[in-house]
C-alpha cells in the first residue's frame, strides 16, 4: 500500500471516530432518561410556507442505536436526508407520521395545526412511547411525559431523526403537488414565500392548497380566499 492511500485511509478513520463522537454526544438525553423506556423524537417540518400541509414525525430509535451523521435536517443536504430517511425507516422501533392541511391551518392557525399533527404522529406509532423529547415546544392534550429542548433537532439523535422524516415526506409531496399545480415551482420552492412563488402567486393566483392567511397580502382582492 503507498503512503498516500495509507494517509487516505487514516483521514477516513479519523472523520468516521469524530462522527461516532459527535453522534454520540447526540444522545445525550436519550442516556439521561434511558430509565424512563421508550423515547420518542417528535418534530415537525413546514410551519413557514405558504402552501402546502405541515407534517409532523415522531420516531422511537433503538436505544443502542448508532445512525451516524444525523442531524437538524436543515443541515443536511437533500441527498442526505434521503439517505438518512431510508435507514431510519429500516432501523426504527417505531415511526408515525402526521399531517394538518391548508384548509386545517387557516382554520385553527398554524401552531394549533402543528400541535395537532405531532398528536396525529403520536398517535400512529405502532409502540406506546414511554417519554417525549420534543423540539422546542409542549404538545397539549397528550398524557405522555414531554421534555422540551430548544433546538432539539441538533441537539438529540431522537428528535433529528423526526426531523429528517417530516422534511422529506413533505418535501416528497411537495414534489407530486408540483406535477398536478404547475406553475408554482412547488418541487424546487416546497411552498416556501420566495421571490419566484411570489410572482406566480400574483401571476395565477392561489392554488388549492395554498393558505389563505398566510398570503393574503401578496394577492389582489379579486382572487376568493
Amino acid at each position: 500500500m503507498s503512503s498516500r492511500e495509507e494517509e487516505r485511509q487514516r483521514k477516513q478513520l479519523e472523520r468516521l471516530q469524530k462522527e461516532r463522537e459527535r453522534t454520540a454526544a447526540l444522545s445525550v438525553y436519550e442516556r439521561k432518561y434511558r430509565d424512563r423506556g421508550m423515547i420518542c423524537g417528535i418534530d415537525e417540518a413546514g410551519r413557514g410556507p405558504f402552501a402546502g400541509p405541515v407534517v409532523a414525525g415522531a420516531v422511537i430509535l433503538p436505544a443502542d442505536s448508532e445512525i451516524l451523521y444525523l442531524n437538524d435536517s436543515k443541515k443536511l443536504s437533500a441527498k442526505k436526508r434521503e439517505q438518512l430517511y431510508d435507514v431510519i425507516m429500516e432501523q426504527a422501533v417505531a415511526v408515525g407520521i402526521g399531517m394538518a392541511g391548508p384548509a386545517r391551518i387557516d382554520e385553527i392557525n398554524i401552531l394549533q395545526a402543528t400541535y395537532e399533527a405531532m398528536r396525529m404522529a403520536i398517535g400512529n406509532l405502532k409502540v406506546r412511547p414511554d417519554l417525549l423529547l420534543n423540539d422546542a415546544v409542549t404538545i397539549p392534550e397528550v398524557d405522555i411525559e414531554q421534555v422540551a429542548i430548544i433546538g432539539g433537532d441538533a441537539k438529540s439523535v431522537s428528535i433529528a431523526a423526526a426531523s429528517i422524516v417530516a422534511k422529506v415526506t413533505r418535501d416528497r409531496l411537495m414534489e407530486e403537488y408540483d406535477s398536478v399545480l404547475p406553475g408554482y415551482s412547488f418541487a424546487q420552492n416546497k411552498g416556501y414565500g420566495t421571490k419566484a412563488h411570489i410572482e406566480a402567486l400574483r401571476r395565477l393566483g392561489p392554488s388549492p392548497i395554498h393558505r389563505a392567511t398566510f398570503i393574503r397580502k401578496y394577492v389582489s382582492d379579486g382572487f376568493d380566499l
